[in-house]
């Protein structure tokens, strides 16, 4: 079994090696670590939906409101890991994101999160509702 057999209902996908700096004292991956994984796959997927092209103009951006991680088993170099994306929930204000972590050493899924983004208007300092155009493309993506 490879990686797309657990992330197939995840329309994003990253790789990522894991290096050795990604260790901690203990032997293992730091957890700061997966919510770099985390994240590098919620920027992606931002990107396959262009959030960011659809709103920077505005001064408004994507930004996190909470975050979670659930480990399932310990990562260690070396190993090669790819973090799924999806929304799971949309609403008129914000959206909530899952996320998982498959070790290709493991052949696991090595840890699940979660997200809720907002939509934040810099230059007003409030969250803002999401556009149709991003509701439309998200949907188009799930």
């Amino acid at each position: 079994m490879n990686y797309l057999t657990y992330l197939e209902e995840y329309p994003v996908v990253v790789e990522r090696n894991l290096e050795w700096g990604d260790m901690d004292a203990m032997g293992h991956v730091n957890n700061i670590i997966y919510f770099r994984l985390f994240e590098n796959a919620r920027i992606a997927y931002f990107q396959k939906v262009y959030i960011n092209d659809r709103i920077k103009d505005a001064g408004i951006g994507p930004i996190l409101k909470s975050t979670s991680c659930i480990y399932r088993v310990p990562l260690t170099f070396p190993d090669v890991v790819f973090t799924g994306a999806k929304v799971i929930k949309l609403d008129t204000d914000r959206f909530t994101m899952k996320y998982a972590v498959y070790s290709q050493k493991h052949q696991r899924i090595a840890a699940e999160g979660e997200g809720v983004v907002v939509l934040f208007n810099y230059w007003t300092q409030e969250k803002t509702p999401l556009s149709p155009d991003i509701i439309q493309a998200i949907k188009l993506l799930v």
